[in-house]
């Protein structure tokens, strides 16, 4: 049998027949000859979304949240919600230990901590810093969580992660994203998936990385792009490629790090990180690419793609820099827009022995 992988690295298409790739695919469909004639097997592909909707259609609001599994932290923040009724720009989080009052304002505003609110076209949000016994009066610190929220254009789709630095490992926290019912406009929102064509998708990325192994929160700043074949793959099978580029490591005050980080890959081997850079000649983190099989997109519109990041050295060397996978959700009458949730985990560079999750949120729109 022989078992190709499409891999779309930062310069082109990668393929391969065995070894010398760092990251995994799907296994794409067997072809098995006898004789003179050759047949194919199915193709089997395992979905598994997060928790949430259960019974979604194309038709319907859809909403997916962090799943909660016994040995990990995430999926415990519950009740989310943003209100701005009487503009407060308030944001509320219910479920995690040592976050205040459930309440978190918005950075960069009065009462906040930290001087960022802002990332790309999403918003900041942190918890307080302290909280009071209502018994004795006595001020007790909490823990530092933040949050970043993102809602469309249109309010058709939005979502929220919430993370912690304050734990030693990735912490508590959680993520979600939905299709609404009914846009800013009062429009009920639907997907009508699209049979033809190819389609292409552009919008902002922003992120949370924590830490297991020791304490610490970042923010990072990217660009999604987003290609989309509507006639291919075959059976009602598109195929989908998201790229996240551009990304910048920020500290918890919005300050860019990303060149400590690169000086800090560079102290940990024998040969130097080779450096990338945007548009504007800032230093940006490798470029996130999909691992392209069958069976990303379903006819809900949801989405569902392994991602990798490959980190190249200045000796002709090449480590992986974060794996992971990222679940969306299409809408509108064209699919015009497409928010997600991707998650990815590699080593972490600032100190020996210990790994990275970074969270990061996209709202892309059809150009």
């Amino acid at each position: 049998m022989t078992r190709t992988l499409a891999f779309f690295a930062a310069l082109g298409v990668l393929t391969a027949c065995s070894g010398g790739n760092p990251l995994k695919t799907a296994e794409t469909a067997t072809t098995t000859t006898t004789g003179s004639t050759t047949t194919n097997s199915p193709i089997t592909t395992t979905r598994n979304l997060p928790s949430g909707t259960t019974n979604a259609s194309a038709n319907s609001a859809i909403v997916r949240y962090e799943t909660q599994t016994e040995d990990s932290t995430g999926g415990y923040a519950m009740n989310i919600a943003y209100n701005n009724d009487q503009g407060q720009d308030e944001f509320n989080v219910d479920n995690l230990p040592f976050d205040g009052d459930n309440s978190y304002v918005r950075g960069n505003t009065a009462g906040a901590q930290n001087t960022i609110g802002q990332i790309g076209s999403f918003a900041v949000y942190e918890a307080d810093n302290t909280t009071v016994d209502p018994v004795t009066g006595t001020t007790i610190n909490t823990f530092t969580y933040r949050a970043i929220y993102g809602r469309s254009t249109s309010g058709a789709s939005e979502f929220a992660i919430i993370r912690s630095g304050s734990y030693a490992g990735y912490g508590f926290g959680g993520f979600i994203y939905q299709r609404n019912e009914f846009d800013d406009a009062g429009n009920t929102v639907r997907l009508v998936m699209p049979t033809e064509g190819d389609a292409i998708y552009r919008g902002d990325y922003s992120g949370i990385r924590v830490y297991d192994g020791v304490s610490g929160l970042h923010y990072v700043d990217g660009d999604a792009e987003m290609l989309i074949d509507f006639k291919d793959f075959n059976d009602d099978q598109q195929g989908v490629a998201l790229f996240i580029s551009n990304r910048r490591l920020l500290d918890i005050n919005g300050n860019d790090v990303t060149a400590n980080y690169y000086s800090a890959i560079d102290a940990a081997g024998s040969a130097a990180a080779v450096r990338r850079t945007d548009g504007s000649g800032n230093l940006v983190l490798p470029t996130v690419t999909p691992v392209v099989t069958p069976g990303v997109a379903d006819d809900n519109g949801e989405l569902l793609q392994g991602l990798g990041s490959l980190l190249a050295f200045t000796d002709g060397t090449i480590a992986t820099e974060g794996e992971g996978t990222y679940y969306a959700i299409m809408s509108g009458d064209n699919a015009e827009e497409i928010v997600g949730i991707a998650v990815t985990e590699g080593d972490n560079y600032w100190v020996d022995g210990t790994t990275y999750q970074e969270t990061g949120g996209f709202i892309v729109y059809r150009q």
